[in-house]
């Protein structure tokens, strides 16, 4: 029986299977180096569109390089530009917040000595009163000393001036120092806090035609003199003047696109708004700490019936000390 016969396999039939086993392992092998290449060639794809873990691109992304290439970071001063704007913004915004309340310091000032102005200066008038009767059925030194002290206070009205600052107004003048440079009547507030219309129109108005976002300085003067007007209309709460100013701004010249220079002029410009910011803040402070600012902080969301409240109650002691004196002077 020969070798083939008995199904024993001859050498060429090894040497076959053996180039057979090294053709498979030559696919697998080259199988195993492109799927390294497409691992590889995935890497850097991702790589580029910044997802190294693989993840799939928002849907409506671009393709990567659909664009020609990777798309390029912002310029440093493009971000610094940017953050002037937002600083800018933020001023405007504090500033709207500053001069709010400060028109109501100044309102709720000068209504409160035109309203309760006579009452105080009646309970100081009975005060005295009182004390002199007092005086004049005792004949104690004491209670002589303590009638004329009292009347000595009747007038000036004590502690007025100090509680109300002769309501100055933004400029630093009263409304009548400042009638008499501009010829205009003095027209008192209404009420402490402006409608809400009126608070509306002032904040538009404000962020439009701020100063701070003047480019030079014959701009800053047109914002300047176009914004004191704006102010002094929301001190009055005048809804109808602020609309006027409103339609005046929107048909004036269009305000100049912010050309921002590069990264000193923007570091010079954040300096500024920052020490802006800085002075704001002393002066929100000074407002908050003032006896005026102390008292609207008693009733933040309705001040003017903070004062119809007062008045009722000066008015309670006003007939106390009526009816005391009258006790007095049977």
């Amino acid at each position: 029986m020969t070798h083939e016969a008995a199904g024993v396999p001859t050498t060429r039939n090894d040497d076959d299977r053996q180039d057979d086993d090294r053709q498979d392992q030559d696919v697998q092998d080259q199988g195993s180096q492109d799927q390294d290449r497409n691992r590889q060639d995935q890497d850097r794809q991702d790589e580029r569109s910044g997802r190294p873990d693989g993840t799939a691109p928002p849907a409506g992304a671009p393709a990567d390089g659909a664009d020609g290439g990777s798309a390029e970071q912002p310029r440093p001063e493009a971000r610094l530009a940017h953050a002037v704007r937002v600083a800018e913004q933020a001023l405007i915004e504090f500033e709207i917040a500053v001069e709010t309340f400060r028109v109501e310091v100044e309102n709720f000032s000068r209504l409160h000595h035109q309203r309760l102005g006579p009452m105080y200066a009646r309970l100081d008038e009975l005060d005295a009163q009182i004390a002199e009767a007092r005086a004049a059925r005792t004949g104690d030194p004491e209670d002589l000393r303590k009638a004329q002290e009292a009347r000595a206070v009747v007038m000036p009205m004590p502690g007025v001036d100090e509680l109300f600052h002769d309501w100055m107004d933004s400029d630093g003048l009263s409304p009548e120092a400042s009638a008499m440079l501009t010829e205009q009547p003095v027209r008192p507030p209404k009420r402490v806090r402006p409608t809400e219309e009126a608070r509306k129109l002032y904040r538009e108005l404000a962020r439009k035609a701020h100063p701070d976002l003047a480019q030079d300085e014959e701009e800053r003067a047109r914002r300047d003199e176009f914004i004191t007007r704006v102010n002094a209309a929301y001190g009055r709460g005048d809804e109808e003047l602020l609309k006027e100013l409103a339609q005046e701004w929107a048909a004036g010249p269009a305000a100049p696109e912010a050309e921002l220079g590069e990264a000193d002029e923007l570091y010079a410009r954040l300096n500024w708004l920052t020490q802006r910011k800085e002075l704001l803040t002393v002066l929100a402070q000074e407002l908050e700490q003032s006896a005026i600012g102390a008292m609207l902080r008693m009733a933040p969301d309705d001040p003017d019936h903070l004062l119809e409240e007062i008045a009722d109650q000066l008015l309670g002691e006003v007939s106390q000390r009526e009816a005391e004196l009258a006790a007095l002077v049977q």
